[in-house]
This record gives structure tokens, C-alpha cells and sequence, in this order.
């Protein structure tokens, strides 16, 4: 209601402005003896000149621009709206031979130019004016000072969005921008103070509350600086997503986000040939096991959007299966859809899904990975992560699929927890079936995936949201991270090149701190560590490492076309002996065997079993590895 008003004051304005414009326009044009003239013009004259200017006003959008966000380009369309409605006149009081001179098109333009822009800018100037710390006895005591760091176009919107939007609370104090040419000069009014040296400086003159980093176009590593520097403030910190809000003109406050961890990884994304995996997966029938999970569906999404043949979800949680299924759905409606709900343990149901399905291409998601959790129900992770990985691997021998793609993990290197021991084993599954099967097996392995359930970084947040303690078990403990998209990509890409027998690795980057990772989650959600909200070191849970092992650092890795993508050296494995020593796993997984941890290490020597035992009673170690690669 309230704009159908201002466009309803528009349109009576502009009635008036075109009557008042063209009657001056004559008395200008005649000397004030312009009556004399009025009598002899029809009247239709002014009706038609009424009339095609309120139309090109309409065609044109004038009465849909916002007020307050008057500019130059709302300028230019009144300009342009004007010009075309006076050469309208022209034309048609040309054709009805109506006896008008010349000059008055020129004068009537102007002056309507003139009245109706003014209009249009009567507004935003108000609220300029009643918005100055001067009027009305407001005080800009409780607005949040604001820097920008970047005195750019982005930089730009946002500064004149903060200014027009009083509920905002924000004032922008200055700007910080690395151009040698900009420094000293002004933009909306504030100075531009200096280069990102000067970050710390200016916050500590300007009383700074709030930073912005408005480069939509800065690289990751430039961006980490960026933000390692601000942190030596006390400011809270905003950054604009990418530079997609540039380019569809979305450079608004409400498009500022927090400080992720992601933006401290200090690294470009992961990138992959989508076209070659579209063409690797188009008209294919593929299977996700795990499918409603982090990866899984994500996983899912991106072989959705490439044109499979089918695409079947298995997943034993109903309701991450009816989640993606619902999105999945909604999003490409053609799509060949099947959802499943099994267990990768119940081997009659797999064979009855691969049976019924003929699945080409396999993506093996399904795992229990929450490393403390297993280590309290060993029984639990070998029947789901060993035993279910072997059920799919055989049915997918057996129906003939194309590839399989095995979702492993970095924890599977030197394990030293049950959950990373039961990925070492299916890696091994994984390559030993491969040696004889017209299957292609592969095995994908990363770190730690940001946001996926179960991480830290959910974790962090909802403590902090509580008030804290942000709880971090050891203070030097450090952890490989990835994004869920560079984990799904890396997936992927492993899917179109493999050859069979691989196992692909990541360079993930430099190791992050997870105290580091939890002192930036608090400051930049606008805390003081260790004062608003404490950090305590709640000490190693079981199985947990204190260092992950460098991927990139194990001899014999190949390189890809990826440079950021590694193959890692088969393992040299004795099958008769694995698959042996597989059955007696099998026997006492299910009959909930106390040594359950001890046959794992038999499989496994680098697993190592915390609790002594009679070393008379131990099994003969079986893997000889030429190289480590898990």
C-alpha cells in the first residue's frame, strides 16, 4: 500500500509537471502574450501531449525505480524518458500540421527534465538530511564503525547502501585499499587511509568496530593474508562471497557473510573438468551407497545435474534419503530417480538392488566414520565399514558394473583408531579385487570435510552460540581441511580417470591448528577468545592423533593432469592370507568378539592395539607394504 501511494504521488506530480512545463514553455516561447496563442491551438493538443508523455514515463519503468535508491542511472532514465516523450510530440504534431514553433520542444523538454527529475531525487535528499547526525537530536553513538577494504565498485555499493539504509546502524569511517594511486583520496565522502599495512593503524585511530572486505575478485591466499591481518584487530569481520554478487549486481550488506574457516585454508579450490565428468557419467545408471549423507549427497547433486541414465540413492537413514530425494526431485523433475532404503551389511539386499538396477558406475559412501564413537563399538565399524565395502565390492564384480569409486580417508594412513584401520582394510579389498575383476576399483581418500556432519566446525559454532567453552582436545593438535565441494570434485575426477587399482590422494595444503581454527571462529563471530568465550583442552579421545600424516611426503606417488591430485602406489598384499584372515574378522565381528581390535591389527600392523597381550597369541602379520599409501 505504501508504494502504490509514492508511485500514485508520482504519477499526479508528473501530470502536473507536464501541464506546467508546457504551459511555461509557451509563455517563455510568446513573451507572456501566450493566451493569445492557447486560443488557437485545439484542445486535443495538450491532451495528446498529456498522454504520450505519462505513456513513455510507463513504458520506460520511471514509476518503478525505489526512491531511496535514487542515482545516476535513475537520472539517465529520466533524461532519456523525457527526450523520447518531447520527440514523440514532435512527430505527431508534425503529421496534425499543428502550428507549434520548434523552439518550444527544446524549452518544454528542459524544463520538464527538470521538474520530473526532481521529483525522483526530493526523496533520497530528504532522508540524506535526516539522517545527518546534526537533525532530529539523533547521535551516531550506538552505530557500529565500519572499514572497508576495498575502495572498488564493491566497495563503493556497499558504502552507499550503509549510508542510505538507516536500520543498518553503520557508519563508514574510511577505507583501506592496496592501489598506490587511491591512497588520500576520498570515496562517498571518506578517506581512502592506505594499504593493508595500514589495516591495524587505521582501526586503532577510527575506533573501527566492523571490517569489510569488499574484493569479490581476491585470491585465496591474498584473502587469508587479509584476514590474518585483521585479526590483529578487534573488530568484527564481514566478507563479500565472490565475484558472482558482482556480476549479477547482488553487492548489498544483506549479501555480506561471516568469516568461514574455508576462507583460511590459504589455497585456490579444487578445480575439475566438468564437461569430461557430464560426458563420464551422461546416460550412465549410477549408485550412491550413503547418498543422504555430507558427501553422498553431494555427490548426488552434481551427478543429477550431468545426465545420468538413472541415478539409485542407498541409504539406511531414512530421513538424509528423503531430504535429498525431496531436493533432488524438485530440482530436475525428469530425473530417473530411485531412492532405497538398505544396508550395505544385508548382502541378500545388495545383490537383490545391483540385480535389479545393473548400476555402471558405483560411488561407495556408506561408512560409520566418527573415530571416538567406534572406538567404543569396534564390532560395529568392521561389520558396516569392512563387511558392508565387501558386499558391494563383490556385487559389483558380479553384475559387471564399470567402475567403483571407494570414499576413503587420510585417517586410513599409519592408522591409529579403529575407524581409520577398517578404511585401510577396504582400500586393500578394494585393489585386491581389482587384479582380477573386468571392474575398474578405485579408492578416493581426503581429509577432514568442512561443514560435513560430524566435523568440528558445527561443533565450534554451536558452542559459541551457547556462550562457549569452545572445547579443543589438544592445543597442538592440527588436521588436514577441505571444502565439501573439493571433496566431492576430487571424487569425481578420481571416477573419469580411473584405470583401476588407484588409490587418489590430495595435496590439501598446509595442516591447520584446530586451536588456531577455534580462536578465528570465536574472534570473527565477534568475540574475545579466551574472555567472552574461554577454550579448554579437554585432552586426545581415543584413537585420536595428535599430527596427520603428509599425504604428499609417501614415496612413489604419481602425478595426474590435476597437479593437485596424487595416485599412491598399490599395496603389496598377500590375497590368499587377506581373504583368510577376512573370515575370521567376519566370525568375530559378529559374535561380538573382545579381540576384535587385535584381528585388525593382524590385518593391519600399523594399526597398534593400546592394551599388552601374550605376543605367543598373535596371528601372523600378513601385509607386507612396499609403501605406505593409506
Amino acid at each position: 500500500m505504501k508504494l502504490s501511494l509514492r508511485r500514485l504521488f508520482l504519477i499526479v506530480w508528473d501530470i502536473f509537471s507536464i501541464g506546467f512545463a508546457a504551459m511555461l514553455s509557451l509563455w517563455v516561447l510568446y513573451d507572456g502574450h501566450f493566451m493569445n496563442y492557447v486560443r488557437v491551438i485545439p484542445n486535443y493538443v495538450f491532451l495528446l501531449v498529456l498522454g504520450t508523455s505519462l505513456f513513455v514515463f510507463l513504458i520506460m519503468n520511471l514509476y518503478k525505480s525505489v526512491w531511496h535508491f535514487a542515482s545516476v542511472i535513475e537520472l539517465k532514465n529520466v533524461v532519456i524518458a523525457t527526450f523520447s516523450a518531447t520527440i514523440v510530440d514532435l512527430v505527431i504534431f508534425t503529421l496534425l500540421d499543428v502550428p507549434i514553433a520548434k523552439s518550444w520542444y527544446l524549452i518544454n523538454w528542459l524544463v520538464l527534465m527538470t521538474m520530473t527529475g526532481a521529483s525522483r531525487f526530493f526523496y533520497r535528499i530528504t532522508r540524506i538530511v535526516v539522517q545527518d547526525r546534526h537533525l532530529f537530536g539523533r547521535t551516531r553513538e550506538n552505530e557500529s564503525r565500519v572499514m572497508i577494504i576495498g575502495a572498488g565498485e564493491s566497495g563503493d555499493k556497499i558504502a552507499r547502501e550503509i549510508a542510505q539504509v538507516g536500520k543498518l546502524n553503520k557508519q563508514v569511517i574510511c577505507f583501506i585499499d592496496d592501489m598506490p594511486t587511491k591512497k588520500g583520496m576520498r570515496l562517498q565522502g571518506k578517506p581512502i587511509y592506505g594499504d593493508r599495512t595500514k589495516i591495524k593503524e587505521a582501526a586503532e585511530k577510527f575506533s573501527i568496530d566492523e571490517i569489510i572486505i569488499a574484493l569479490p575478485m581476491i585470491d585465496a591466499e591474498n584473502k587469508k593474508e587479509l584476514i590474518d591481518l585483521c585479526k590483529d584487530t578487534e573488530c568484527k569481520l564481514k566478507i563479500l562471497p565472490g565475484i558472482y554478487q558482482l556480476v549479477n549486481g547482488q553487492v548489498t550488506v544483506s549479501s555480506l557473510r561471516n568469516v568461514e574457516i574455508e576462507d583460511l585454508l590459504g589455497r585456490e579450490p579444487i578445480k575439475v573438468d566438468l564437461k569430461e565428468i557430464m560426458n563420464y557419467v551422461n546416460n550412465k545408471v549410477v549408485m550412491v551407497t550413503g547418498g543422504g549423507g555430507s558427501i553422498g549427497s553431494e555427490l548426488c547433486r552434481q551427478i543429477a545435474a550431468n545426465g545420468p541414465k538413472q541415478l539409485i540413492i542407498v541409504d539406511i537413514y531414512e530421513n538424509n534419503a528423503y531430504d535429498i530425494q525431496l531436493e533432488l526431485r524438485r530440482k530436475y523433475p525428469s530425473l530417473n530417480l530411485e531412492v532405497m532404503i538398505a544396508s550395505v551389511r544385508d548382502v541378500k539386499k545388495v545383490n537383490t538392488l545391483f540385480e535389479e538396477f545393473q548400476p555402471d558406475i558405483i560411488y561407495h559412501a556408506a561408512a560409520h566414520k566418527h573415530v571416538p564413537l567406534m572406538e567404543d563399538s569396534p564390532n560395529e565399524a568392521v561389520k558396516n565399514n569392512v563387511f558392508g565395502t565387501l558386499n558391494v565390492v563383490k556385487a559389483a564384480d558380479r553384475y559387471g558394473a564399470s567402475r567403483f569409486i571407494l570414499i576413503s580417508t587420510d585417517k586410513a594412513v599409519n592408522p591409529t583408531n579403529i575407524m581409520g584401520a577398517t578404511k585401510r582394510i577396504c582400500e586393500m579389498i578394494v585393489q585386491t579385487y581389482n587384479k582380477h575383476s573386468n571392474t575398474d576399483f578405485v579408492a578416493v581418500r581426503f581429509g577432514n570435510v568442512l561443514g560435513s556432519n560430524g566435523s568440528v566446525i558445527p561443533l565450534f559454532k554451536k558452542q559459541i552460540q551457547a556462550g562457549g567453552p569452545v572445547t579443543v582436545t589438544h592445543p597442538d593438535i592440527t588436521r588436514y581441511f577441505m571444502t565439501i565441494p573439493e571433496a566431492v570434485s576430487l571424487v569425481l575426477e578420481a571416477g573419469a580417470r580411473a584405470k583401476g587399482g588407484e588409490i587418489f590422494v590430495l595435496d590439501m595444503g598446509e595442516p591447520v591448528k584446530i586451536a588456531d581454527l577455534a580462536y578465528n571462529l570465536i574472534k570473527f563471530s565477534g568475540y574475545e577468545p579466551n574472555v567472552d568465550i574461554k577454550i579448554e583442552y579437554t585432552g586426545l579421545r581415543p584413537g585420536e592423533k595428535l599430527y596427520e600424516e603428509l599425504l604428499m611426503d609417501e614415496e612413489g606417488l604419481q602425478t595426474t593432469e590435476n597437479a593437485l591430485i596424487k595416485i599412491g602406489k598399490p599395496i603389496d598384499i598377500d590375497e590368499n592370507v587377506l581373504f583368510s584372515h577376512l573370515d575370521d574378522l567376519y566370525e568375530a565381528a559378529h559374535d561380538e568378539s573382545d579381540n576384535i581390535k587385535y584381528l585388525v591389527h593382524d590385518l593391519v600392523d600399523t594399526y597398534k592395539v593400546d592394551v599388552r597381550r601374550d605376543p605367543s597369541k598373535l596371528k601372523k602379520k600378513i601385509i607386507r607394504e612396499t609403501v605406505e599409501v593409506s
